[in-house]
């Protein structure tokens, strides 16, 4: 019974080929296969199945779960509905019910790979891992713990599949593994250098943005004196730059310059367009300002311009 439906499935394109395939039949040969097999499936269940993935292809998760569970009724032990449901639940976001039926199928076949990458799935999008549900599963067997470690490998989490890699017996393929997987960690450590050196000459290379990072140091080291120095030579340079008038503004603030904070704010806003934390900075120095002045309602003001989130 179980071949069959994958034999069903097969033709009409619901499932990818296993990785590691023996060698495939032709279209021909399969096509023949499936209608001997389909004979021993009544009509009912034929219709039930197929209505089933049609619903479920357009998105009627509901009907869909419901004709998988008639196909249930007639086929009880059949792993491909289990799995069928557990994707039409998963779906629907009936994230419990989806377990189950991942479960019950990965119990029937340990070693397949669809079935354990949708259970996989299942425990992620409920914020889990496959982890909470080794109990439940044959765990112990090793290729099972092998199409883990590449599920892993392909959602790019290298440290869990290295993790599961480890706990299995060396062999070629914990070995072809374990290669690409370091190879793949090289990579990403060079890739995340090189962007670092580039985002580094990028600073040293454009004098403006050189500027605003010395600046912004300054303004977190809090030296006043150094930062009005700097900042004032950065504005003689470049006096259209929002970012100096509001390192300017929070000089004045700091110094109980409140008025003289609040024009070099305000003009920061003629120039600033879209840099929304940016905004926020000029906001909170306006707010303080104003608050230092006891202008309540011009704070409240700003207090609530102020976006979240940034």
């Amino acid at each position: 019974m179980e071949s069959l439906l994958k034999i069903m499935l097969l033709i009409i394109g619901l499932v990818l080929a296993p990785i590691n395939s023996s060698a495939q039949e032709e279209p021909m040969q399969i096509e023949e296969s499936a209608e001997v097999y389909l004979e021993e499936y009544s009509d009912t269940f034929q219709e039930y199945f197929f209505e089933a993935l049609k619903q479920k292809g357009i998105e009627n998760y509901d009907k869909a779960i419901n004709l998988f569970l008639e196909c249930k009724l007639l086929d009880a032990n059949n792993s491909v509905i289990d799995f069928e449901l557990a994707k039409a639940y998963l779906l629907d976001k009936q994230y419990i019910s989806a377990q189950e039926y991942a479960i019950t199928a990965l119990l029937s076949e340990p070693e397949n790979q669809w079935y354990l990458n949708t259970l996989v799935t299942i425990m992620q999008v409920q914020g889990g891992s496959l982890d909470q549900v080794k109990a439940d599963i044959l765990f112990d067997n090793a290729k099972l713990r092998e199409n883990l470690a590449l599920i892993y490998f392909k959602q790019k989490n290298y440290e869990r599949a290295l993790n599961v890699i480890n706990d299995i017996r060396k062999s070629s393929f914990t070995e072809e593994l374990s290669s690409k997987i370091n190879d793949s960690v090289k990579k990403i450590r060079l890739n995340t250098q090189k962007e670092e050196t580039q985002s580094a000459q990028d600073i040293k290379t454009n004098p403006l943005e050189e500027l605003k990072a010395r600046i912004s140091n300054l303004l977190i080291e809090n030296d006043l004196s150094t930062l009005e120095q700097v900042n004032n030579e950065a504005l003689e340079n470049y006096p259209s730059q929002p970012y100096f008038y509001y390192a300017q503004g929070y000089v004045f603030n700091k110094k109980a310059k409140h008025r003289e904070a609040i024009e070099a704010l305000e003009t920061a806003l003629d120039y600033t367009l879209e840099d929304v934390p940016l905004l926020n900075k000029i906001y909170q120095e306006l707010a303080d300002a104003h608050t230092a002045l006891n202008n309540s309602s011009k704070a409240n003001m700003y207090l609530r311009m102020i976006k979240s989130g940034f």
